[in-house]
């Protein structure tokens, strides 16, 4: 299990999208308050505003490699998981560039105001191809047994 290489891409996009999970993605400093976009939540040290459906995509995005590391036995089920998290990663990336618009947006009306990345907006983005080559070594693992079955 731990010894294909697959599993260790499977691992580090879990341990990626983890991260993405629970630190900033992204800040906004509107006049002398400065909010942080998080998975679940816009939050600033007095209000807070709920990114709820960008949270549930990125954490859908951390448990699903994860749960397919154990199933290692099943590997058509491995590639299509790898599948439903390309399409989960894909999500996670365009919620993440639609709050960050609607954030600049919303603050571009206050007169002083500033906004950045934090390091963790482009794990998502690691992560895919990370789950490409986890896909494609275990589409490879799946010819390999099909050809030794083959030749008994």
């Amino acid at each position: 299990m731990i010894q294909r290489i697959q599993t260790l891409y499977l691992l580090a996009i879990a341990l990626l999208m983890g991260v993405a999970t629970f630190t900033p993605l992204a800040y906004f400093a509107a006049g002398s308050e400065e909010y942080l976009l998080h998975a679940f939540a816009l939050k600033s040290a007095t209000s807070s505003h709920s990114t709820i459906y960008m949270g549930v995509v990125v954490a859908l995005a951390a448990i699903i490699p994860f749960v397919t590391i154990f199933l290692y036995k099943n590997r058509l089920l491995q590639i299509r998981l790898c599948a439903v998290e390309f399409v989960l990663l894909i999500g996670s990336v365009i919620f993440m560039a639609i709050y960050y618009y609607l954030g600049n947006r919303f603050f571009s009306e206050i007169a002083f105001h500033a906004q950045g990345f934090r390091i963790a907006i482009i794990f998502p983005l690691i992560a895919l191809v990370l789950n490409y080559l986890a896909m494609r070594a275990i589409f490879n693992d799946e010819m390999l047994v099909k050809s030794l079955d083959r030749i008994r």
